[in-house]
């Protein structure tokens, strides 16, 4: 065989590879959307709507998933495992918000890396329902939903292996850590401010007497 067919073999072959990475493409950009709109709903309270736009971004995951071994160049090129890592974050938000379970990388059906990444980014989202719970004036709900979000930090941290092992977690980590200080600092303040409007309400009410 010349090299003129066997390019041409070849030209056949990147072309059927190419038109698969397109239709993964448009995969993982779904898969995206209907994460995002799951946890959404999940910040919302709407958790059957949650359960619905995810069952429908899992239903897309699970047939990509199935790509590492069909086509293990396009499974690690970097997107799908994004894709991955957006399913793992809403599985937990969701899970965290319904129920406070974590659900274990075998029951969302993700790689261990996915699920660090979309651990560390659901512990990032929680800071949205903490400062609702602040607006609601739920103490209480939101000192354990910041306890909870040191607890998924001081796990994280322990993972100590290089990016090309976990997908740059140390990074999503390092994210996770300064919005937890930010959180923290939000829960602080609102405490001090309750404490304050009490000795004031205390010594008033001493003045009356």
């Amino acid at each position: 065989m010349g090299a003129q067919e066997m390019a041409e073999e070849i030209i056949g072959r990147f072309t059927v590879l190419s038109a698969r990475r397109d239709a993964v493409l448009a995969d993982c950009r779904q898969v995206v959307r209907r994460s995002a709109n799951s946890i959404r709903a999940s910040h919302r309270g709407e958790l059957a709507e949650a359960e619905t736009e995810l069952g429908a971004a899992r239903d897309l995951a699970s047939g990509l998933a199935t790509l590492a071994t069909d086509h293990p160049e396009i499974y690690w090129a970097g997107y799908v495992q994004d894709a991955m890592k957006e399913v793992a974050e809403a599985t937990i938000v969701l899970g965290i918000l319904r129920d406070g379970a974590i659900p274990d990388p075998a029951s969302v059906g993700v790689e261990d890396a996915a699920w660090l990444n979309g651990l560390a980014e659901a512990g990032s989202e929680l800071r949205r329902d903490v400062l609702d719970l602040l607006r609601s004036d739920d103490i209480e709900g939101a000192v354990g939903l910041l306890e909870l979000m040191d607890e998924i930090y001081a796990v994280l941290v322990t993972i100590d292996f290089p990016d090309a092992i976990t997908g740059g977690l140390r990074r999503t980590t390092d994210a996770f850590r300064a919005v937890i200080e930010r959180t923290r600092g939000d829960v602080t303040l609102t405490l001090n401010q309750r404490r304050l409007e009490a000795a004031i309400t205390a010594f008033e009410g001493r003045l009356g007497t």
